[in-house]
């Protein structure tokens, strides 16, 4: 159920034409060398929940649980 509705949260907020645009210059994440850390979360996924914040002025600790995404993801990947 939930992934339907980041799914649906995803297509409304970032249309696929838009995701079109600004997938390419997106950087890419390499496996780390060392091995370990965490999976990469969703590209998409995570460029909604930034689209979200910066759109809607909702503070990065406030991201509803939603979008699948931690604040401290989104906001670290906007950061990059």
């Amino acid at each position: 159920m939930m992934a339907a509705v980041r799914a649906d949260l995803s297509k409304r907020l970032v249309p696929d034409e838009l995701w079109e645009l600004v997938a390419p210059p997106l950087p890419s994440f390499a496996a780390r060398p060392q091995g370990g850390g965490t999976a990469p979360r969703d590209e998409r996924e995570v460029f909604t929940a930034v689209a979200y914040i910066l759109t809607s002025g909702c503070a990065w600790r406030y991201l509803p649980e939603s979008f699948g995404v931690s604040p401290a993801t989104a906001h670290r990947r906007f950061s990059v």
